[in-house]
This record gives C-alpha cells, structure tokens and sequence, in this order.
C-alpha cells in the first residue's frame, strides 16, 4: 500500500511528553465492534468494555538502560550508543581481562564518525564530574555514515556488563520526547508484568495496565497470558518508501511459549475473543499463527519480521489495545488493518481534534477486528 495513505496532520503540542499521572487514567477511546459511535472513557474501563472469559495476551519484554553517553577514550570526544541488539559473547583480540566481551549491534552518534577500533568508556550514571569509568566499548565495525555499529562491551570493575550497562545506562526514551529522562522514567516506562531484559522500547499500550487493573480483568473472567517480543531497532526507523511493501522490516526476537499456545486453544474452545495488550504482542502472535488451524498458534522462538498492514488476513488477535502511533508509520498500518483504515484514521482525527496525547506516554484505543 502506499505510506501517504497513512497520514493525518497531528499538532506537535499532542504529543506526550509525560506520562498520565497514573496509569490507569489515561484516556480511552473505544471503537466498538462493527459500526458503532466510537466511545470515550479511561483505561480503567478496560474490564468493562472486554467479554467476560476473554483472553488478555501482554508482551512481557523489560526494557533495558540502553541509552549510554560516554567518550572517546584518546580525545575525549561525546559519544552516545543505543543498544539495540545483543549478538552474543565473543573473545575480541586486544580487550583486557579474561571474560568474553558482549557484542552488540547499536546506533552511535558522535561529532566524529565512529570508526572501527574506537574506544569509548562510560562513568556510572549519576557519577561525579572525573569519576573513573567502570564500562567501555569498542566499535567493531561500520562508520555512523553507514548505518548500525557493532560494538564489543566489557567492563574492569563489575562482576558483569549487564550490571555495568544498568549503573551506566539511561532510559532510552523515544526520540520525539523532547527531554531528559528523569528519575521517574525508570518505573514508568516500564510495565508492571516485566520479565525478560531485551527491548530498546517500552511496549506502549502496556504501560497503562496496573497490578490492580489486572486482577479485576480477572475478577471479570479474563485470563491472562504471555508473550515475549524484544523490541528492536524497527522501533527507530521511519519508512522511507512510498510502498509500504519495500519498506525493509528489521528481525525482532519473539518467544511464545506452550502456556500460551495452551491459552489460547482453551479461549477458541469457549468462543471466547483474544485480545492483545500492543502490536507487539499482536506481531507476536500473529508470527507465531498455526497455518493448520485459525485462530491458533504454535510454541515459537525466533526472529520475526512480519509487516502487517491492509488486507493481512488476521488469524488470531480479536481485538488490540494499543497507543496512538506516528503518521506513515508500520504501527498505524496495523492498527489500520485491524480496524479498518478509514475509521481508524477518522477516529486518529477525532483523537486530535478531542486533544487527546499521542505516542508512547499518550492515551489508548480498543479496537476490534473488523470482519
């Protein structure tokens, strides 16, 4: 399809650059099933507006500090690295001590191209003005002009790098949040059900559930299952295209597991819908889809690039609770696909013109497979 399609006109000041004060009070907006009047409520309402006995699917990847501000080792030179993927450990020629480094893939920004054999050392994030550092990198390979580095970490001090990468590394915060990450930011972008260390981005819509909200779904009669969905640098790269179709998806990890596949199978023997909390978990599961049997899906662990836009025939998620996404975006092509293209982008217009907040502290929309 072709991106300008997806485009809506959003004032800046709709951006969130805050989250709610609490989680649970962010708005809602709700597009009910088949035709209905879009309804306006808060996330708290979310029990109310889901059958009972309806499975709620969430994306359970814990956000790391992956934002690390460093310098250049010989000049003293800002750095700054995002991680984005781990690749593994790997004995690198030249780095002391006697443990494996861990190699990333990153993007690096710098005033200099960062180039191969690059060194780069990082204090402790609230660390003093000359404190010593207790992380260092080394570029491995590519220049910034050429696109992701792969970089190889150790540290001198610490029993480990993840350890180290946690008392050095900031939370990395999506780049149209037009400030510093505060304090506050580690609780908060972060969901309550976090597990698994491994995305470079909070799974959005999941942000907004709480440990209360979760047990009155259950109250309800909604069981809850799990996915994992690491995201990636597929988060950071805006479509270049005008066809969608040519837009080159990046690998993110998924993992759905036999509990899941198990819930799953018991909510399609009761007619009940399953609802994924995000379109990671919607990517998720619908990357994991048994060809054999709709509406099912099988144990999985892997790499997906699935790009799910218009006309994708949906085999498992019902309906999607999720946050408002960039215009042009991959996102709103699947929240498009989901509910239909023209009413979603007419309630993405309402949306504005009702001020609601946008993007990954802003608000949340229900929205039901149309069939």
């Amino acid at each position: 399809m072709r991106v300008d399609a997806l485009h809506y006109d959003l004032p800046h000041e709709r951006i969130a650059q805050h989250p709610a004060p609490d989680r649970e009070s962010a708005r809602l907006m709700h597009l009910p099933a088949g035709d209905g009047d879009v309804e306006h409520g808060r996330v708290h309402d979310l029990p109310d507006l889901l059958p009972p006995g309806a499975l709620v699917v969430v994306n359970d990847t814990r956000v790391i500090p992956a934002r690390l501000l460093g310098r250049k080792r010989r000049s003293g030179g800002r750095v700054e690295l995002l991680l984005v993927r781990r690749l593994g450990a790997r004995r690198i020629d030249g780095l002391p001590g006697p443990r494996a480094a861990e190699v990333w893939q990153a993007l690096g920004r710098a005033t200099k191209a960062l180039r191969a054999g690059t060194d780069v050392e990082f204090t402790r994030r609230d660390a003093s003005e000359g404190a010593s550092p207790v992380l260092f990198a080394r570029v491995l390979e590519r220049s910034l002009a050429e696109g992701p580095l792969e970089v190889a970490l150790w540290t001198e001090s610490f029993d480990s790098v993840d350890a180290a990468v946690r008392a050095c590394g900031h939370v990395p915060l999506p780049p149209y949040i037009k400030r510093a990450d505060a304090p506050e930011d580690a609780e908060r972008y972060q969901t309550v059900y976090a597990r698994h260390d491994g995305s470079v981005a909070a799974p959005t819509a999941g942000l907004h559930l709480t440990e209360s909200l979760l047990e009155r779904l259950a109250e309800h009669g909604c069981a809850i299952a799990r996915v994992t969905l690491h995201v990636g640098l597929g988060t950071f790269q805006p479509v270049a295209v005008d066809d969608l179709d040519q837009h080159p998806m990046h690998a993110e990890r998924s993992v759905v597991g036999q509990a899941t596949v198990d819930a799953i199978a018991q909510a399609r023997a009761a007619g009940a819908p399953v609802v994924a909390i995000g379109t990671t978990t919607a990517r998720a599961l619908e990357s994991a889809a048994d060809p054999a049997r709709l509406g099912h899906v099988r144990p999985s662990d892997g790499d997906t690039r699935i790009l799910i836009q218009p006309g994708h025939a949906w085999r498992v998620v019902d309906g999607l609770l999720t946050n408002f996404h960039l215009p042009g975006s991959t996102l709103l092509a699947m929240v498009g696909a989901l509910g239909g293209l023209d009413r979603v982008l007419a309630a993405y217009r309402l949306a504005v013109r009702e001020g609601y907040r946008f993007f990954s502290y802003g608000d949340a929309m229900l929205l039901w497979r149309r069939t």
